[in-house]
């Protein structure tokens, strides 16, 4: 970065794609491709040139600020999975007047719940399903995050101020939802965003529906996007400051001092967090070593005499191995689209799906030489990945025909090298200690 560019706050970006992108058929008639339509739509990248780096980038977002606000319903959903019963809450956005009266009316004995979030009653989610043909985004959060989440708000917020209807997957455990078995969100875990979309798709059967994902959760939503493959029913997906290849992160995570000491230890005492408010559950999983894990300081640690015993992994390693989502990228078969800053250090640049990307014509990767871990802070306020990211789901879906398109490309993508890849399955089965 030159000292002229980083005055004017001017942020070099970068795109990488296949050699020969998929052709995508706009409404009229005309091809383009996903590069374009991003290029066309994504504003340049002008940040805050007082953080001028990743690390002050990345710890600014620790500062207060109230974010954009946005009023939420909350329903419960029982787990439909075999291996992973439970709850999860999902929260989906309704209007400031809808929002502040459910407020009001809210009974004294109610759950705790997150700022501007009541609950949906009975009658209220009975009568949800609509014929209406609003585009609608299924968003999920990042580590311990949930709904509440700023950099999520502010990605939400244009998108539900231009007629979107939107709603977020919260992780097991997080954003003051309950569990009601003894295992929290994993990294691997796909199958609560999976039944979620399934259920939109029912009750909204006329919805086009897209998808962005934050950290985790964008490492979570790329897992899915690759795990269904042409059978995806999102018409595009996003993935945020994803931590892709999550051993190779880890690695660069402890490497340095700022990556042990300050952000894996944070992490890790947001875990811990989570571990003592759901502890009565938590401590049911056989194999847990609760006086090991109260020693717990940083992320890896937590991982290893949590996640591990809870899943049945051998080690914390095994389980980036099999949780990352780098290889999925491979059997995506949707307009997707990755967003990194490269001087991330916790979605470390080490990890990010470059050659995956230039195999797969479905996918692109926006990269930023500068913006940090859900910063990208501008000057004046707002995050650019957030702006990026609502400009673009905005421009394909007023722009792209989506019927005509996988005519044109064939669902499986017929001829194109992609170096052999049909899909994906884990490396370990998953198994359920405790009961």
């Amino acid at each position: 970065m030159t000292y002229l560019s980083w005055l004017l706050g001017h942020s070099t970006t970068t795109y990488t794609s296949h050699p020969t992108p998929n052709p995508l058929v706009t409404k009229t008639g005309e091809k383009t491709t996903l590069p374009s339509l991003a290029q066309s739509s994504i504003p340049p990248c002008r940040l805050n040139p007082f953080l001028f780096n990743g690390h002050l980038q990345t710890m600014y977002t620790a500062r207060p600020d109230p974010g954009p606000p946005i009023y939420y319903k909350r329903q419960i959903f029982d787990s439909d999975h075999t291996v992973y019963p439970g709850t999860f809450a999902v929260d989906f956005v309704v209007s400031k007047e809808a929002g502040e009266a459910a407020a009001q009316e809210e009974k004294p004995d109610t759950d705790e719940l997150p700022e501007r979030t009541t609950n949906f009653s009975a009658s209220e989610w009975d009568a949800i399903a609509s014929s209406d043909t609003s585009p609608m985004i299924i968003a999920l959060h990042g580590l311990t995050g949930g709904s509440h989440e700023v950099y999520l708000r502010e990605t939400l917020a244009p998108l539900t101020a231009a007629g979107w209807a939107a709603c977020v997957v919260n992780g097991r455990g997080c954003a003051l939802s309950k569990i009601t078995t003894p295992r929290l969100f994993n990294s691997r875990a796909t199958w609560d965003v999976r039944q979620t979309i399934k259920t939109l798709r029912l009750l909204f059967p006329n919805r086009p529906l897209y998808g962005v994902g934050f950290s985790l959760g964008a490492n979570i939503l790329t897992n899915y996007c690759g795990e269904e493959g042409a059978h995806c029913p999102l018409r595009a997906a996003v993935a945020c400051s994803n931590p892709w290849n999550l051993e190779v992160c880890n690695v660069e995570l402890q490497r340095t001092w700022l990556g042990l000491h300050v952000y894996s230890r944070t992490m890790g005492k947001n875990l811990m967090g989570l571990f003592h408010r759901h502890k009565s559950q938590i401590t049911k999983i056989a194999g847990i070593d609760v006086d090991a894990l109260l020693k717990s300081r940083y992320l890896h640690e937590f991982d290893r005499h949590v996640q591990c015993p809870t899943w049945g992994y051998p080690t914390e390693g095994a389980y980036y191995r099999d949780s990352q989502s780098v290889d999925a990228v491979l059997a995506i078969r949707i307009p997707f689209l990755g967003i990194n800053a490269e001087d991330d250090p916790i979605s470390s640049k080490a990890g990010l799906p470059t050659e995956e990307v230039k195999r797969n014509p479905f996918t692109l990767l926006c990269t930023t030489d500068w913006g940090g871990h859900l910063g990208s802070f501008m000057l004046g306020g707002g995050r650019w990945f957030a702006c990026a990211t609502a400009a673009f789901l905005i421009k394909v879906d007023e722009e792209v025909d989506f019927e005509k398109s996988r005519e044109v490309v064939g669902e499986e993508g017929e001829g194109v090298d992609m170096g052999g890849w049909r899909g994906r399955s884990g490396r370990f089965l998953i198994r359920i200690s405790g009961s």
